[in-house]
């Protein structure tokens, strides 16, 4: 149970120092920003309590927010998809696989493609409206959500069926 925290732990500031060093840099065509610090909520096990991941989320958040000078969007976005997390997983898996499963591509590609793509376009939808806070530009911000959502997702199943390829590798 420890060596699943210490993992946890190792992910999350990974992670924020990719996105942070990184992932920010990069703007394609100025539109399309990959965020990949979801990652983290994504890979949590199923039956972990609420608490602890809405503060995951919260935590998460608020750094990124701290490193890229914005007040408080990332944390807001990061704290309601977590809060969703429960809800959003019930419609996807099973109720027997809730306690130490860790949803992933290769354990359950259908609904963990299914719930990733939900979890993203959520958080990217809440975050780009909270950032513009008009509907002035509704075209512009869809746009820039489909694109970011896009990036994001491909590039959240790499890192997933990577980690899963060299899990399995090391094993042998």
């Amino acid at each position: 149970m420890k060596l699943s925290y210490l993992y946890e732990i190792v992910l999350f500031v990974m992670l924020i120092l990719l996105q942070v060093l990184l992932l920010n840099r990069i703007s394609l065509f100025g539109i399309a920003t990959p965020v990949l610090y979801l990652f983290f909520l994504l890979k949590l096990p199923m039956g972990r309590n609420l608490f602890y991941v809405i503060i995951s989320g919260f935590l998460l958040g608020l750094i990124i927010d701290i490193f890229l000078n914005t007040p408080g969007m990332n944390a807001a976005a990061t704290t309601i998809v977590a809060a969703c997390r429960k809800p959003f997983m019930s419609l996807f898996f099973e109720k027997e696989e809730y306690d130490a499963f860790v949803p992933g591509i290769n354990t359950a590609s259908g609904p963990f493609i299914r719930f990733t793509i939900l979890m993203v376009l959520t958080h990217l939808t809440l975050l780009f409206f909270i950032e513009s806070f008009t509907l002035f530009n509704l075209p512009g911000t869809l746009l820039r959500i489909a694109a970011s959502s896009f990036i994001s997702i491909l590039l959240i199943f790499a890192l997933d069926g990577f980690i899963f390829r060299r899990k399995r590798g090391e094993q042998v």
